[in-house]
């Protein structure tokens, strides 16, 4: 008979003491044990720690930029691209893991007025979680037109955004009025 480990679970003892009766002649024994389920992870669960948080997020973006190799199964097999990360921070922030090709994909669609100053070389987009802010600005640089589609909205989340023109000196007017975008959840 084995000797039972300080370090071994019951269930690898009790796991170990079966095998030593099967190979005394009891088969009937070790047939009848039913199955140790596996530890499941969420597949937003990037570093399979057990929790979808900020790790999970920073993996989805490094795979999605090509730093590290795409192992994420959430769209597909080595499926790494915007979406699969916006879907690991909306389990991130408590939501589900939407997972395969028919999740829903959300977007907020803006425009505003063209301003009348002759001056006017482009715009810059601000939201925020809150209405009136703090708006962090979307856009990387400016934007020529007076439409804009945000692909980076969380399901179930409210939005609120603003625009400010900007002149061919660099300055900024104020904001313009704030519109706000309930996004619905999946």
């Amino acid at each position: 008979m084995l000797e039972p480990n300080k370090c071994r679970s019951s269930v690898t003892r009790r796991f170990e003491a079966i095998a030593a009766r099967v190979r005394l002649g009891a088969a009937l024994a070790f047939l009848a044990l039913p199955l140790v389920a596996q530890t499941s992870f969420s597949p937003c669960d990037l570093n399979q720690d057990g929790t979808v948080n900020a790790a999970d997020v920073q993996l989805a973006i490094n795979m999605t930029l090509g730093s590290i190799p795409c192992t994420a199964n959430i769209d597909g097999a080595a499926v790494c691209n915007v979406a699969i990360v916006q879907r690991v921070v909306n389990a991130a922030l408590g939501g589900a893991c939407v997972t395969g090709a028919g999740a829903v994909p959300h977007y907020v669609s803006l425009s505003w007025t063209a301003s009348t100053s002759s001056d006017v070389v482009g715009y810059n987009l601000y939201r925020g979680s809150t209405s009136g802010g703090p708006y962090a600005i979307l856009n990387s640089s400016l934007l020529p037109g007076t439409t804009f589609t945000d692909n980076t909205v969380a399901a179930g989340q409210t939005y609120y955004y603003v625009a400010a023109a900007v002149d061919d000196n660099n300055n900024q007017s104020t904001y313009s009025n704030e519109a706000p975008a309930a996004v619905p959840s999946p």
